[in-house]
């Protein structure tokens, strides 16, 4: 008779109990901890197989992967630029098929922590400093991944917004700060896509590392937000754990990794005198191994054939779509006319700048980011090529017609050299914190050079952080962020500066004029944090990012949700459904838009909401949804969101949960934090 748990057309709760009865103590124990760096402990009596993982979020990395080239996305923080909810669902769809024939499991991504700071090192692998815009993106990411039956892992849980001494620094937050911008993120992610799995952090809350926080991961992940997929640790986020196995295991803990040295507290030995000074109890493992198991079954563990891992995914569908989210999520900061560049009136071009022929994407390197691309087209070449023909490309810019100068930050230093001896290039990576806001000298020095010698100059930014643009506001003709547009990024820069598509990225991050405006730079102890006392105070509480410049009323450089067009949009005729809501109550909010100009294009509509009689104190704005929508010109199309209760509330300390007051609201629509041209009134009631 055949057990339960292999029956595929069993109930999946139906199969987990049954294979948690099956397993013997012993064996429940040794899936609490990996085999290798990669794979969990098959169990062979019960034809368990290994559950294989592999690092992400900018697609399948090579370390991770049995040494396999695929297809490398942009920065995240790229794809949360784009604001596209389909793009992100599309994304996540690639990525666990690449996942799947890369002979994995699970893809550990998306990486979600909020951007708290521009000097945050993994900024590039993130979304947004916003809540909304980070959950809505990342949870289409995780429902693509998850329809290939793959399973996703959003990271890092939870506050985990800086690199600077990671493995030992104490995040200390408020209550009201920690579930009203951080946990909320997390929480909209899980009710919205479901992931089957989350990596704790590496950092201490308020005292307590993550890999063993009872009240944040079984109280607050299982209990409040229902959460019903495994906990990984980071790798190597456990050993701190002052308590051991014992405190893992009783915080909901379901698997520990790497199966090495790196990781030794979830031994079997250390579990077996846990159990036997009885700080845990069998009831206790059950708990934690059976999330584990159901993800098991979720993916199709015992169910599908096993794949021979192709060594090189070169698929041209792939990687068109990796160039579509290089251009969606490219943002025009700057442009007087020279873009996009007509090539009936230029016929030289210099294209230079210490990223133009910069290749990402070297083995090992990028940290969990590391992904090797079959091929990869720089700025340099995607322009070169896509000119050929029609214009030269000249290597001095005092004979173009149009210089393009790529600047930026690098992004692929060598992981395990950053981490065991420091790297002393300033850039975006795991394992370190930027230290300055603006760019390396010698660039600034470049572009005044460049400047002199030709005033047509066209800064494009790679880089996967806020950067100071002040000087190429000033003297630039033009200048577009591309992040680290992925190893189509070159064929995607052409087409946006010579206009075959149009930007419609924005901004997922407000950039200062001067990092002292932000927030989490007021003092060094909210950045990098007081590192004798290893503690880092968010004592901004709510008011991260635009929250804060709002708030205290200050002018950044770029706003929250900026980016330019090459066309010119007018909102106008917002409706709201209903005057008033009452509780569980749903409301749309509709606008017209229409292209007043003359291309084609996207724009996003975003819809902010503020209390106006709040007892306590909130963001004069907080954005609540927003949607992309291409409008041909002269066109005019209606957009439309639905909202409910959640749009109004807070979180009370002293109810120790989110509350609305009854009152009257004020919705505010348009296409940035800063450009918000239409407004209306509703009221919530009891």
């Amino acid at each position: 008779m055949m057990k339960t748990y292999l029956d595929k057309s069993a109930p999946i709760e139906e199969r987990v109990d049954d294979l948690l009865n099956q397993l013997t103590l012993d064996e429940k124990i040794r899936l609490l901890r990996g085999k290798d760096f990669w794979t969990t402990n098959p169990i062979e009596r019960l034809q368990i197989p290994a559950f294989g993982m592999t690092d992400g979020p900018l697609g399948v990395a090579y370390h991770s992967s049995f040494k396999g080239k695929r297809t490398r996305f942009p920065s995240t923080i790229a794809l949360a630029a784009s604001w596209n909810k389909e793009l992100a669902y599309s994304t996540g769809k690639v990525m666990g098929k690449e996942t799947k024939l890369a002979g994995r499991h699970q893809i550990l991504g998306p990486g979600v922590n909020l951007i708290r700071s521009p000097l945050c090192g993994r900024n590039f692998e993130y979304l947004s400093e916003d809540p909304i815009l980070s959950s809505d993106i990342a949870a289409e990411v995780v429902r693509g991944i998850q329809s290939e039956n793959i399973a996703a892992c959003i990271k890092h849980y939870i506050t985990n917004c800086s690199e600077t001494k990671r493995m030992e620094i104490s995040t200390e937050i408020q209550e009201r700060a920690l579930h009203e911008i951080y946990i909320k993120n997390f929480k909209r992610i899980i009710e919205k896509s479901g992931p089957w799995g989350l990596m704790s952090c590496y950092n201490k809350i308020n005292g307590v590392y993550g890999s063993g926080n009872k009240h944040l991961l079984k109280d607050i992940l299982r209990d409040e937000l229902g959460f019903t997929g495994h906990v990984v640790t980071d790798w190597g986020a456990s050993r701190n754990v002052e308590g051991g196995a014992a405190q893992c295991i009783k915080a909901g803990l379901s698997l520990e990794m790497p199966g090495i040295a790196m990781s030794r507290t979830m031994r079997p030995k250390n579990i077996q005198k846990a159990l036997k000074a009885e700080k845990i109890s069998e009831s206790d493992i059950d708990y934690v191994v059976k999330p584990l198991l159901r993800t098991f079954f979720r993916v199709g563990l015992f169910d599908k054939e096993i794949i021979e891992p192709s060594k090189i995914l070169d698929i041209p569908e792939h990687q068109d779509l990796a160039r579509k989210v290089a251009e969606e999520g490219a943002v025009l900061m700057k442009n007087d006319g020279i873009l996009p560049i007509d090539l009936n009136q230029v016929k030289k071009i210099a294209v230079i700048g210490p990223n133009a022929q910069k290749k990402f994407g070297a083995p090992f390197h990028g940290g969990s980011s590391a992904v090797v691309p079959p091929r990869f087209i720089t700025p340099y070449h995607g322009i070169a090529k896509y000119v050929k023909g029609k214009a030269q490309i000249v290597s001095d810019p005092k004979d173009a017609d149009v210089t393009i100068l790529v600047l930026g930050m690098n992004h692929g230093g060598h992981f395990l050299k950053t981490m065991l001896f420091g790297n002393k290039t300033e850039g975006d990576m795991e394992g370190k914190d930027r230290t300055s806001y603006s760019l390396p000298e010698d660039q600034n020095k470049l572009f005044e050079d460049t400047i002199k010698q030709n005033s047509n100059t066209v800064v494009l930014l790679v880089a996967g952080s806020p950067v100071d643009c002040s000087i190429f506001l000033e003297k630039s003709r033009g200048l577009l962020n591309v992040w680290y547009p992925g190893m189509t990024g070159g064929d995607a820069v052409a087409r946006l500066v010579f206009g075959e598509v149009n930007p419609s990225g924005k901004l997922p991050v407000t950039y200062p004029k001067k990092l002292e405006d932000h927030p989490a730079h007021i003092s060094k102890k909210r950045f990098p944090g007081d590192l004798d006392e290893l503690k880092i105070y968010f004592d901004e509480g709510i008011f991260v990012g635009y929250r804060y410049f709002d708030k205290e009323n200050i002018e950044p450089q770029f706003p929250f949700g900026f980016g330019l067009s090459y066309t010119t949009f007018k909102l106008s005729n917002l409706r709201v459904s209903i005057p008033k809501i009452e509780r569980n109550g749903k409301f749309a909010v509709s606008v017209d838009v229409k292209n007043t100009g003359s291309r084609a294009g996207s724009e996003v509509v975003q819809v902010y909401i503020s209390d106006d009689h709040a007892s306590i104190e909130r963001p004069p704005i907080e954005l609540q949804d927003f949607v992309k929508i291409h409008v041909n010109p002269g066109e005019t199309k209606t957009v439309s969101v639905e909202l409910d209760q959640s749009a109004f509330e807070f979180y009370s300390e002293k109810d120790h949960e989110f509350i609305i007051e009854p009152g009257s609201f004020t919705l505010w629509v348009g296409t940035s934090s800063r450009d918000l041209p239409l407004k209306s009134k509703i009221e919530y009631v009891n």
